[in-house]
């Protein structure tokens, strides 16, 4: 595998700077997704990959079966002065529809899934008041309910090579994502 990021050169598996904190995100698609992350400010490096499932080492061939129930996943290092989890989680809700359980879109199986894999309890605590918080929002617009999995991070295996960073490297790439349109405001969040 390739240990360097396509876009800005920066390594993409740990060990990373002592300084940075990690997340990982699934939200559908990971091509899309991963370009959501990368192209925000604060985030060290971003890495696409699979994520709760029961394979080892699983292939794209083998998640796209559904048999190993893996989801395609954004590994993220960010430095917590630059970006908050608060700001990631904003870009994290706002990008896909989180209520459509094994699905966005077209794009329909178990690793399409919506999922947040803390690496700390604070993570963990916030994702889920994060998901509450954004209930409530999606709620007043008639959404169905949220169905992101929030759980700490199991084994993340690291995607083919070229999955790494496809949309840098494939400018006219697919990206399926379609955010439901309801706004998180952070700052209503984090006074809650």
């Amino acid at each position: 595998m390739n240990h360097r990021h396509f876009v800005n050169q920066h390594v993409i598996s740990p060990p990373f700077p002592a300084h940075l904190e990690r997340i990982i995100f699934a939200l559908g698609c990971f091509w899309g997704a991963e370009r959501r992350f990368w192209q925000q400010y604060g985030v060290y490096s971003t890495a696409v990959g699979y994520i709760a499932g029961q394979t080892e080492n699983p292939t794209y061939k083998e998640v796209c079966s559904g048999l190993t129930h893996h989801a395609e996943a954004v590994h993220i290092a960010f430095d917590p002065r630059l970006v908050t989890f608060a700001e990631l989680l904003k870009v994290f809700f706002e990008s896909h529809d989180p209520t459509q359980g094994m699905r966005q879109g077209n794009d329909v199986g178990t690793q399409y899934r919506s999922g947040i894999y803390t690496f700390n309890e604070q993570q963990q605590a916030l994702a889920m008041a994060a998901k509450n918080y954004y209930q409530e929002q999606l709620s007043k617009m008639r959404f169905l309910s949220i169905t992101t999995e929030i759980m700490p991070a199991p084994v993340f295996y690291y995607a083919e090579d070229y999955h790494q960073q496809y949309l840098a490297k494939n400018p006219d790439g697919y990206c399926g994502l379609r955010g439901c349109h309801v706004e998180f405001d952070v700052n209503a969040f984090e006074s809650t």
